[in-house]
């Protein structure tokens, strides 16, 4: 157990890339498998034996102090330091510095749904005396992330952006393992990437940066796409997570929300609280956020209906985003990447191809 380990959690982004749904809520605050995405990472840090949480914020930085408190109802305690202004990942991690207490910290990018093994990560780390330890995991397409390339013994020889013709399967997965005083070498008051700046120059100087390779589940969280897959996952199991409020299976319905009986909602679907689902609909692998309201006979898959947002009787949504407050008419139709904004209302019957509206 990791007791003499502290974990850092950098929640600072905005998000952009899940808008409108990180317009009322920061990122990792987004509700997935019906509890904010960053109590999932958190209950695995717990389960590590880490008892202490530093989180570095900035966007809606509040919202977080505000659900997590002291962090004892997760078992840990928690600390919360605010960027004034963006600092990148390296700047992130070296503004808690003064914070931490620990010689051997876990550093999380808070975006990212893993189920590697964080015992042994920091074994690998430990065993190869290591400066800073990269978990690192194998992909089926590379070409979009940048690569890290190992040798025989482990020991990280290189960081490439994104190619056509990669020379390893392996990237980097977001979880990092750093002595402290990696740490504290890091430039102060100024934006800073560990990617292009502070790992690359750890290499040069002859620094030991390790790999530790996996095939664990792995999910970059930043799109909306991947937020529905990665919630899904979670609920059916396949993504492991203490912080599941119920048993996995097909469907997690939290409480007070209404299902009629001829409904069908299946694919790891969330159902969040005071939801109701009419006669005839079909719910498939989609996240209903509280008070959402989907008709008789509509159709939702892989996608995200926003707190209190309507899909009336015989709408359609595929692989789209309805932004809180906002209504689907009757019979519209919305497909492939739509994005609805808060409170906008569709008219019925309508069918729509902007990727914004």
């Amino acid at each position: 157990m990791l007791h003499d380990v502290e974990a850092v959690v950098l929640v600072g982004g905005k998000g952009t890339r899940l808008r409108p749904l990180t317009l009322s809520a920061a990122k990792p605050m987004l509700p997935a498998a019906g509890v904010p995405f960053l109590a999932h990472l958190i209950s695995r840090i717990r389960q590590a034996g880490v008892r202490r949480v530093v989180l570095g914020t900035s966007y809606m930085a509040e919202t977080f102090s505000e659900h997590f408190g002291s962090g004892a109802e997760l078992g840990c305690e928690m600390e919360y330091v605010v960027e004034d202004q963006p600092l990148g990942t390296g700047g992130g991690i070296r503004n808690v510095a003064k914070h931490l207490t620990a010689e051997t910290v876990l550093v999380f990018n808070g975006d990212v749904l893993c189920g590697t093994d964080l015992t042994a990560v920091v074994d690998t780390h430990r065993r190869t005396e290591a400066d800073v330890t990269l978990h690192l995991v194998r992909v089926l397409n590379p070409r979009a992330f940048g690569c890290v390339p190992t040798d025989a013994d482990g020991r990280v020889l290189d960081f490439l952006e994104k190619t056509e013709d990669p020379p390893t399967d392996q990237i980097n997965a977001g979880c990092y393992v750093f002595r402290r005083s990696v740490i504290d070498s890091i430039p102060e008051g100024r934006p800073v990437s560990v990617e292009r700046e502070t790992f690359p120059g750890l290499l040069a100087a002859g620094a030991r940066l390790s790999g530790h390779v996996d095939n664990a589940y792995w999910r970059d969280m930043g799109t909306p796409a991947d937020l529905v897959h990665g919630s899904a996952d979670l609920v059916r199991g396949i993504a492991p997570s203490a912080a599941l409020p119920g048993p996995a299976g097909e469907a997690l319905v939290l409480e007070g929300a209404e299902i009629d009986p001829t409904a069908f909602v299946l694919g790891g679907t969330t159902v969040g609280r005071g939801v109701r689902i009419g006669p005839g609909a079909r719910v498939e692998g989609a996240m209903l956020f509280d008070g959402a309201v989907v008709g008789e006979k509509a159709v939702v898959r892989h996608s995200v209906i926003g707190a209190g947002a309507r899909v009336d009787d015989g709408a359609w949504v595929i692989d789209s985003v309805i932004g809180d407050r906002a209504a689907v008419g009757a019979h519209c139709e919305l497909r492939g990447g739509m994005r609805v904004w808060p409170d906008v209302q569709l008219p019925p019957h309508g069918v729509r191809f902007s990727p914004d509206v």
